[in-house]
């Protein structure tokens, strides 16, 4: 399979990615450049982490205009699969590829530490051989990651099944306690209704390497891959 991993100015978890999908994974990544159109004939589109024009607006409100977006959003409408996380996810939503928007978090800080979510269904790509009710650790590092949505569009996704994941303890239980940014119904991942656009606030690439002593992140590429080739 081949993976395309746009970079914008501020990306900072780009290459953690292309050596995750590249190495650790076994696939064909190619870099695409903010200001390119060329999606290089890739399967799969990947928006990574960081600070993409130094989140100086709004976070992905910026990045959503680059070049590069117009040809992911044609790539999506097609059916393409499509992957973001943390500001990956903000512009997506930002881009309307995504219900819902990323707003501060509660506690008004930026926010970087281990966190555990649960795939609600096995009914997508990215979650469709997770283990289901497994408690996944996996690294968060954003200010800006409460999902909202309104209650008509929350009610829409859940009966689509466009509910991912959802923040829980180490035990897989739904808690107040354990969503750490005060996103509404402690939605930690959502998908599109055509269940080819996945948005993500844990960065799943920074828990697939052993050396990292944490691979369950690895579950979700193992997941994509195994869905997508089968």
């Amino acid at each position: 399979m081949k993976f395309g991993v746009v970079v914008f100015p501020g990306s900072n978890c780009d290459r953690d990615m292309m050596y995750v999908l590249e190495t650790i994974m076994g696939q064909e990544v190619v870099e695409l450049w903010h200001k390119d159109r060329d999606l290089k004939n890739v399967d799969a589109v990947v928006l990574p982490g960081g600070f993409s024009y130094g989140d100086y607006l709004r976070s992905g409100a910026i990045a959503r205009f680059s070049p590069i977006m117009e040809s992911v959003i044609e790539f999506a409408g097609k059916g393409g699969v499509v992957f973001g996380v943390c500001n990956g996810f903000q512009i997506l939503c930002e881009s309307g590829l995504l219900p819902g928007a990323l707003l501060h978090n509660n506690s008004r800080k930026f926010i970087c530490k281990n966190v555990f979510i649960k795939a609600e269904h096995n009914n997508s790509l990215i979650t469709a051989t997770v283990p289901a009710n497994k408690a996944l650790k996996i690294p968060i590092a954003h200010g800006e990651g409460k999902y909202y949505a309104s209650a008509e569009t929350l009610a829409e996704m859940n009966r689509n099944g466009q509910i991912l994941f959802r923040y829980c303890d180490d035990k897989g239980n739904i808690t107040d306690d354990a969503n750490p940014n005060g996103a509404t119904d402690n939605i930690a991942g959502v998908c599109n209704a055509g269940k080819n656009v996945f948005g993500m606030m844990p960065h799943p690439e920074r828990a697939a390497d052993g050396e990292l002593g944490n691979t369950d992140g690895k579950l979700l590429f193992e997941s994509l891959l195994s869905a997508v080739l089968a």
